[in-house]
């Protein structure tokens, strides 16, 4: 995805998107040096072998931005953002699995006439 980076910032971030590493770079403002640290301790995991390959996924870019704001907040080092990361990934895929277990309940209830 070539595009000036102001129109990159109003396109919507899923797995579709995918973004270079001098994107992601331009639109997070970090440095090659800060996203080779953060593929490293495990917080990214781009497409392709070498940096400039790399290829990145919008909801990647918003792991970075989240990492980054836990960096900034909270004043955690790079492991500890690797791990808050981990936790908060954690997190959202159980509520995720809560609202389906639920939603699969409300359907039990109604089938059996118990609503």
């Amino acid at each position: 995805m070539s595009t000036n980076i102001s129109a990159l910032e109003g396109v919507i971030l899923d797995e579709r998107t995918v973004v270079t590493v001098t994107e992601l770079t331009q639109v997070c403002g970090l440095s090659l040096e800060q996203v080779r640290s953060m593929v490293s301790e495990g917080m990214l995991q781009p497409r392709g072998a070498a940096p400039e390959q790399w290829r990145f996924t919008g909801i990647e870019v918003r792991r970075t931005r989240r990492a980054l704001r836990l960096q900034r907040d909270l004043e955690l080092n790079l492991a500890g953002t690797a791990l808050a990361l981990d936790l908060l990934d954690e997190v959202e895929w159980l509520r995720n699995r809560v609202r389906c277990l639920e939603h699969q309940l409300g359907d039990l209830a109604d089938a059996d006439g118990t609503n």
